[in-house]
């Protein structure tokens, strides 16, 4: 079983920033690590994802937001900046590894304005 802990969530005025992490902790390898959102009465979207090579990122989010992992850690982190109202959501840290998918408990992010 694998575990996904996020942290890093908070209250932020727009124009602000947030560094998110996930760590992840368990017997199974995780390949793919990233994050996804959702929004009160939206679906969840992908944020953004980082394979063992290269990022991807919603277009919605290039240019402010960052993803990096620590793979000794298997820590993944997601550094948001120039905040808008539209970024609040829950942010969910998202592993793969074996076959099968994982996600952590979810991290509120609300940006107000």
């Amino acid at each position: 079983q694998v575990q996904l802990v996020e942290s890093g969530g908070g209250l932020v005025q727009a124009g602000g920033s947030l560094r998110l992490s996930c760590a992840a902790s368990g017997s199974i390898s995780i390949n793919d690590m990233g994050w996804y959102r959702q929004a009160p009465g939206k679906q969840r979207e992908l944020v953004a994802t980082i394979p063992r090579t290269g990022v991807n990122y919603a277009d919605s989010v290039k240019g402010r937001f960052t993803i990096s992992r620590d793979n000794a850690k298997n820590t993944v982190y997601l550094q948001i900046n120039s905040l808008k109202p539209e970024d609040t959501a829950t942010y969910y840290c998202w592993g793969y590894g074996s076959g099968l998918q994982y996600w952590g408990q979810g991290t509120q992010v609300t940006v107000s304005s």
